[in-house]
């Protein structure tokens, strides 16, 4: 997980997490609750292992029973003695995890979203502290980017063996969580990374169709509007060249239906000649 700053959070509270989520656990002690408000004094606390290494994080039911997932997995843990309290999540990466435990509590996960009235836009809370990756994970080098990876964008997801977006893996766990304003939240700050490299871009959109409802229209979206939007770059690119060869992604035929939609839109303002082939 990352070593996070918590900047705007100068309370104690906001201090105490902060310690905390450097151990690597979130413990009922140092965890300040969704908006400010203490967790009930009698609330059970929950252990959850999560990832091949089943790394540990404790939280009060009651936050974590704002997610209906995790309400239900509570229920069945309901005659288990306070101490023996445990969920496991093994397919889960604790980076993300961690981010969807700090939504909880939080409303939000680090890096924050800030909005400019003003200019009614959208940015990420600057951070400069050490962005060191605490976890068994493969490391990224010293620099914050190195082959185009930027290392507030990309978790390491040990089922896939390579980065996947940060954010493209925390709207899939909220998804699974039944976290709708999180799935937003992740879909938002994803659409404010720069920087990051087509091969890496592919692998998460493909793990966005594996991990998504055929009903889903955020988050499969978003893909395919930012190839055509980077069209250039992405069509004389030989990883997209490969990954389409290769095909077996629903993935693939959206993008030919966009892409014609997008052929319509620019025919009916005039910007497309007609084409004067048929297909009988």
């Amino acid at each position: 997980m990352f070593k996070r700053s918590f900047a705007a959070s100068k309370d104690k509270a906001g201090k105490r997490m902060h310690d905390a989520l450097k151990e690597g656990v979130v413990t009922p002690d140092t965890s300040p609750s969704l908006g400010g408000a203490s967790p009930k004094l009698n609330s059970a606390i929950v252990t959850i292992a999560v990832g091949k290494d089943q790394r540990l994080f404790a939280a009060h039911e009651d936050v974590l029973s704002r997610s209906p997932w995790f309400a239900e997995a509570c229920r069945e843990q309901f005659f288990a003695s306070p101490g023996q309290r445990r969920i496991s999540l093994p397919d889960e990466e604790p980076e993300v995890f961690s981010a969807v435990l700090e939504y909880l509590y939080k409303g939000d996960y680090f890096p924050r979203l800030l909005h400019d009235r003003k200019r009614n836009a959208w940015s990420l809370e600057d951070n400069e502290e050490d962005l060191t990756i605490h976890s068994t994970s493969p490391r990224l080098h010293s620099d914050k980017k190195t082959g185009g990876l930027n290392a507030l964008a990309v978790v390491y997801q040990h089922g896939v063996g390579d980065y996947i977006l940060r954010d493209t893996l925390i709207y899939c766990s909220a998804l699974r969580f039944g976290l709708p304003e999180l799935q937003r939240h992740a879909l938002r700050k994803q659409g404010l990374q720069s920087g990051i490299d087509v091969a890496c871009i592919l692998r998460s959109a493909r793990f966005a169709y594996d991990h998504t409802p055929p009903s889903d229209s955020r988050l499969r979206a978003h893909y395919l509007a930012l190839i055509i939007r980077s069209r250039k770059t992405f069509k004389r690119s030989g990883t997209m060249q490969m990954e389409m060869e290769k095909g077996g992604s629903q993935m693939f035929f959206d993008l030919f239906v966009a892409m014609c939609n997008h052929v319509d839109e620019l025919s009916e303002i005039g910007q497309v000649p007609p084409s004067h082939y048929t297909v009988h």
